[in-house]
């Protein structure tokens, strides 16, 4: 049996069908700008975790300065992944471009780069940090023991950061990296060879490059001994350490 309408019945389906498709039109708009609101959010709070964690080295660095008579940090600089990269690295792992994805699998969408002058500044900040209340240091990768097979060194840390806003908390990761400004020097080279692939006799420049690493790994090592003969040598007693406490007392923090 066949069926058959008017033409004020076919224009009412036809009506109802474009309100149907109108109306899931708006919910996947909504749903796409709630999405993006959502994730935009999510990148304040990892710009937060990142900033709160540059004051945390950069209170140590001050303590350090009035206590121990040095400034271990020589500079920091913090960065959030973008967002290509954050779904690049989802999408390598198999994973939903979704917040609970980005904030359970990827550890390093903040970022904190601190750069000491030496090689035991590096352990002695990380130390601290560890010690810290309310950062928990999730994982430790040592690249300085064990450099990566290209040369290169850093130490890396992962650390659950509490961000605390007006109505609620949450916690996100921050990647640190610490390392020697010879190591930060090295490492923006290497940076630059991985952009420029193609080169005549690459296999030639990365063995050149992993040679380097090796050199200045043995220059950080030197100027860190240089550096603690000099303090054995000076060994200044309690009257001397209380003159030069003194005289920092005036110095703007």
């Amino acid at each position: 049996m066949s069926v058959s309408f008017s033409t004020d019945d076919r224009e009412e389906v036809a009506l109802a069908e474009l309100s149907l498709d109108d109306a899931q039109k708006a919910e996947r708009g909504i749903a796409l700008a709630s999405s993006v609101v959502a994730y935009k959010d999510l990148m304040m709070t990892y710009s937060c975790a990142a900033k709160i964690v540059r004051t945390k080295f950069e209170i140590l660095d001050e303590e350090f300065r009035m206590r121990r008579l040095r400034n271990p940090i020589h500079s920091i600089d913090t960065r959030l992944k973008s967002t290509a990269s954050i779904m690049d690295k989802l999408r390598a792992k198999g994973l939903e471009p979704t917040e609970e994805n980005i904030i359970e699998h990827v550890r390093d969408v903040a970022g904190v780069r601190v750069v000491c002058s030496y090689v035991d500044d590096i352990y002695m900040l990380a130390e601290a940090v560890g010690r810290l209340s309310g950062i928990e240091v999730l994982e430790t990768k040592d690249y300085i023991s064990h450099p990566k097979p290209s040369g290169y060194r850093s130490l890396h840390l992962v650390l659950d950061v509490p961000v605390s806003f007006s109505d609620y908390e949450q916690k996100v990761k921050v990647e640190v990296q610490i390392r020697t400004i010879a190591m930060d020097f090295w490492a923006s080279l290497e940076h630059q060879l991985q952009y420029k692939r193609g080169l005549a006799d690459e296999d030639g420049l990365v063995a050149e490059l992993a040679r380097c690493a090796s050199d200045i790994a043995r220059t950080d090592e030197s100027m860190m001994e240089i550096r603690r003969r000099i303090e054995a040598e000076a060994d200044m007693d309690g009257l001397d350490v209380l003159a030069e406490h003194v005289r920092r007392l005036d110095r703007p923090f």
